[in-house]
């Protein structure tokens, strides 16, 4: 299974604007239930701000974090993937740079957002289709 499998079918990926202020990314990860959003400049991926660079705002900053711009949170330069790259070598990119979100890009241009909860979901329906094929194939055999 490639990562590419797992966009089939989802929305646009939420991004804001270098300048957009930290309240503004707080209200849109509450309102998307999300924990991530990229940060665009112009049509390239400038950075992503996570519920992780907020915090390490909020302990550089104090409370003055919220009025600080996405652009001076973020983290950057952001690993990405390809959509063809394996399940398996996105879960291991992802535990050894220690990120929870890998967005997805073709020829530089984006075209999706993952998850380690979208890989690990994944994962387990693959293997749960695995043993009840297993199951049938004994039963049957």
């Amino acid at each position: 299974m490639t990562i590419g499998s797992i966009l089939v079918g989802r929305g646009p990926v939420v991004s804001v604007a270098l300048m957009t202020t930290v309240r503004a990314v707080i209200t849109l990860l509450h309102d998307h239930r999300i924990g991530a959003v990229l940060v665009i400049d112009g049509r390239r991926i400038a950075g992503i701000v996570s519920e992780r660079d907020i915090v390490a705002g909020l302990h550089r900053l104090g409370a003055a974090v919220v009025d600080a711009t996405a652009g001076s949170v973020m983290t950057s330069p952001v690993v990405t993937a390809c959509p063809e790259s394996t399940i398996a070598t996105a879960m291991a990119t992802m535990t050894d740079r220690r990120i929870r979100h890998l967005p997805v890009v073709v020829d530089g241009t984006l075209v999706g957002l993952v998850s380690i909860g979208d890989l690990v979901k994944r994962r387990i329906e693959d293997a749960e289709g695995e043993a009840i094929s297993l199951k049938q194939y004994i039963t049957t055999g």
